[in-house]
């Protein structure tokens, strides 16, 4: 049986700070906009749809107590409609629609709304706390690092320079803001208060006028967190042949903190046909790989190997890519080691533009993506993100 996806919505991302435009809005109020967007645009018949999957990192305060199920409930789809919160870290946001795919294709369900959501302006990214990070009888044996020390490690082992990567966030940047000004986000919905008025109608972060010359201004993020804390040490101590860490991320060439949520419309043809939706797409794969947890950010291409094989396909199969940009090493090294050319990855811009809403980004790059492929007359397309604790993810879509 195929699972398809017939729809996907996602919220304009706002800054996820103090000054960010969306810090009034709870994460539920995020979640429940997109849930209405999607029942008003398609008359949707809301009984029909049987559960709700998000993924979300920070499950505390505003996103604690299954806030997939609080999304649901204050969506006014009806009592029925169950809620389930995941976290599978970075990865969270294509977990849930890989989930919504696996329960489609077996049978168990026949229509379920996955996605995500981060308030990262009302919930701080680290606020869950957990074992991996701050256990150190946990971190210790492992070598597990902060994800900056290991996006500057993938630099240094792979001869990125500072230069390499700002050169890669300009483009980010120039491409996020062509896209933005040619409409091409049609899946995009802006974020509205209580009264129906709009509070952010386009994504925040993207600065048209970032510049090499500007960026090199930035002073590196994690340089002094590697040398006075000691994990450079442990990175070094893990892959002794670098000698030294040189530290080239800053927030100009990682990806920014925002808010958002986002959700895709998975189910089988019979339901479809039976509510009068059309598919737009099919998921061919979903895989999942782990990786060391010192270096950490390097799961995309092997993950990406394991999907194209589940699919009986290979790379040059694939059209369009969309690969997180949560560093700028992360992407540039998924290019090497995959042999594919800047021109496919990433065309309307990343992460470093636009932010990475933790919970959301997975189902954000796919209606991306989704957009994009349609938009060029195209057929298939590849979203992976890099997941902390060492962890890749990918799927493989196809339009219908």
């Amino acid at each position: 049986m195929e699972a398809y996806i017939y729809d996907a919505i996602r919220t304009v991302r706002g800054k996820g700070n103090k000054r960010g435009a969306l810090i009034g809005v709870t994460p539920t109020e995020l979640a429940t906009q997109v849930l209405v967007a999607l029942k008003e645009k398609h008359d949707l018949d809301t009984t029909q749809v049987e559960d709700v999957i998000l993924g979300c990192v920070g499950q505390v305060m505003d996103q604690g107590a299954n806030i997939a199920k609080t999304a649901a409930q204050n969506s006014l789809y009806g009592d029925h409609l169950c809620g389930v919160s995941l976290n599978r870290f970075c990865g969270s946001g294509l977990e849930a629609i890989n989930q919504a795919a696996a329960y489609v294709k077996s049978g168990f369900r026949q229509l379920i709304i996955a996605g995500g959501v981060e308030s990262m302006s009302r919930v701080k990214m680290g606020s869950d706390g957990g074992g991996m990070f701050m256990d150190p009888a946990v971190a210790i044996p492992g070598h597990i690092v902060p994800q900056g020390i290991s996006a500057d490690l993938i630099a240094t082992k792979h001869g990125y320079s500072r230069d390499d990567v700002d050169a890669f966030a300009v483009i980010s940047q120039q491409r996020a803001a062509a896209a933005n000004a040619a409409g091409r986000f049609v899946s995009r919905i802006e974020v509205k208060d209580v009264n129906g008025i709009s509070i952010l109608n386009t994504d925040e972060n993207i600065r048209p006028s970032t510049t090499k010359e500007g960026l090199a201004k930035l002073k590196p993020s994690f340089a002094q967190m590697g040398a006075m804390a000691g994990f450079d040490d442990v990175a070094i101590d893990r892959y002794p042949e670098v000698e030294a860490i040189d530290h080239v991320h800053h927030a100009g060439n990682s990806s920014a903190i925002v808010d958002g949520a986002a959700i895709t419309l998975v189910g089988n043809e019979a339901i479809g046909k039976a509510l009068g939706l059309k598919p737009r797409f099919k998921i061919r794969a979903a895989a999942i790989y782990g990786t060391d947890p010192t270096i950490m950010l390097i799961g995309p291409a092997p993950a990406s190997k394991k999907a194209l094989k589940q699919a009986g396909m290979n790379v040059n199969d694939i059209d369009l890519f969309e690969v997180n940009e949560a560093f700028a090493a992360v992407p540039m090294l998924f290019m090497d080691e995959m042999g594919v050319s800047h021109d496919k990855i990433n065309v309307n811009g990343g992460a470093i533009a636009m932010g990475h809403p933790l919970g959301a980004t997975g189902c954000m790059l796919t209606g991306t993506l989704m957009d994009e492929l349609e938009r060029q007359d195209l057929t298939t397309g590849l979203i992976t993100l890099c997941i902390g604790g060492g962890m890749g993810i990918a799927s493989i879509i196809e339009r219908v």
